[in-house]
């Protein structure tokens, strides 16, 4: 495993990019410093700008990774998968309830065995670091289990990373079905949430899988431990949405299941989000809950499109998710790829320069880490890729010819993938370098 511990000060010659405001709301959303440094001490930044300016700031002999030619932002935050998910993901069926049967179910059952979930954490990790996801708000199986190799791979490697045991006590088989007595949760909260990096997701799958009992369990949980996160799915798919409303006649519409238990509020990230109404979307806005688009999973699904326009029309917080395994991608730049083509296809245009928000600074803030993470500046923890926008050889001969920086961004969001990402960075060490396995990054003097 790459080292960790970085204790002294290291530096990054390349391009950087980060953002400090909403490009959709602000014209000067973005920094963009074209040959900049980035110096790191103890896990966090310590200093950003011109190399000109603060190369001869730096201590002698500071050792300083040369990635001129080479783009560096945050870490990408993923804002929902599924980890016990990745051994079925690109598996067929025609919908999103014969799929959960016929694949979701029968996989997620073998995460009750703890040699088998600590294997698949590892794996998991690994993909995320390889595509530059440094951050991921993730659900694991219902197995305590599970979500115990989850936060134990993470804390190895020192990630931020959120993470909950999934919760449904019915409309489930018998296999994977709890009970609306929430101790493992809570046991989990007191080991995991705030213990170094690590942070916790109070996860009921979705609501037709857990009684008004186990829904009421989980809001008061939810106002027990308010600074913890919240995650399910939402309107995802029409079928699911008749299925919601029979099962809760009395509920306004599927969100309005979840505010009546008291699950809306701020760090509750809702994913899908695809038939909702006008009221539903104001709601989002209003509690500070936000919502997560995965596209490559609508997609793959035909779940639907998700209308970002009236996202951002109501107030709402967005931001991206891969949704491993109906997503079929760990890539964030290629769910960048498809989040721009739904919203071709809904009518609106999405460009490059807010598709790298949403997966970063515009994430960080739908899950309340603004400060902590998402962006580039002093004091915040050093999360962060080095991009190559010559990592394929249609890359190269696209990006040569890019007359701007949005035209160089959305070629690495349409035609790049895993490749592109050189290296990635976890509180300022390697934790994954393209090519290599189990060494930290080369540092060199730079000129």
């Amino acid at each position: 495993m790459m080292s960790n511990e970085i204790s002294t000060v290291q530096a990054y010659r390349a391009s950087l990019l980060s953002f400090h405001a909403d490009p959709a709301f602000a014209d000067d959303a973005h920094t963009w410093i074209e040959d900049g440094l980035l110096v790191v001490a103890d896990g966090r930044i310590q200093a950003i700008g011109d190399h000109a300016t603060l190369a001869p700031t730096l201590a002698p002999g500071t050792p300083v990774a040369d990635y001129r030619g080479h783009i560096i932002t945050p870490g990408f935050i993923d804002t929902h998968l599924h980890f016990p998910q990745t051994d079925m993901i690109a598996s067929p069926a025609p919908g999103l309830l014969p799929w959960l049967d016929t694949y979701t179910f029968p996989t997620e059952r073998r995460f009750g065995d703890p040699a088998h979930a600590r294997a698949g954490a590892e794996f998991f990790l690994d993909e995320l670091l390889r595509n530059g996801t440094t951050t991921a708000l993730v659900y694991c199986s219902v197995h305590k289990e599970s979500a115990e190799a989850f936060f134990e791979a993470s804390a190895a490697r020192n990630l931020r990373m959120a993470g909950g045991k999934v919760l449904m006590d019915r409309n489930c088989p018998d296999f994977l079905q709890d009970t609306a007595d929430l101790r493992d949760s809570e046991d989990l909260i007191k080991r995991w949430h705030n213990n170094g990096r690590s942070m916790y997701a109070i996860t009921p799958r979705f609501a037709p899988t857990s009684t008004e009992a186990q829904l009421a369990a989980t809001g008061e949980l939810a106002r027990a431990y308010p600074d913890t996160f919240i995650q399910t799915h939402v309107s995802e798919n029409q079928d699911e949405c008749a299925w919601v409303g029979q099962l809760f006649p009395e509920r306004r519409s599927y969100l309005d299941v979840y505010e009546h238990y008291g699950l809306m509020r701020p760090r509750a990230m809702f994913g899908h989000c695809i038939w909702l109404d006008d009221t539903d979307f104001s709601r989002l806005a209003q509690t500070g809950s936000a919502i997560a688009h995965c596209p490559t999973s609508n997609l793959f699904l035909g779940s639907g499109l998700f209308d970002m326009k009236r996202a951002d029309d109501a107030g709402a917080m967005v931001a991206l998710g891969t949704d491993v395994g109906a997503g079929t991608s760990f890539s964030m730049l290629q769910t960048m790829n498809e989040a721009y083509k739904v919203a071709r296809l809904k009518g609106s245009y999405l460009p490059a320069l807010r598709m790298f928000y949403l997966a970063t600074l515009g994430a960080a803030r739908s899950m309340g880490l603004e400060g902590t993470i998402g962006t580039l500046a002093p004091g915040l923890e050093a999360d962060f890729i080095v991009l190559d926008r010559k990592a394929t050889p249609l890359l190269a001969r696209r990006t040569a010819h890019a007359e701007s920086l949005e035209e160089t961004l959305f070629a690495l969001a349409l035609l790049g993938d895993d490749r592109a990402i050189r290296a990635t960075y976890a509180a300022g060490a390697c934790v994954h370098r393209r090519g290599e396995s189990g060494s930290g990054a080369a540092f060199t003097p730079s000129n």
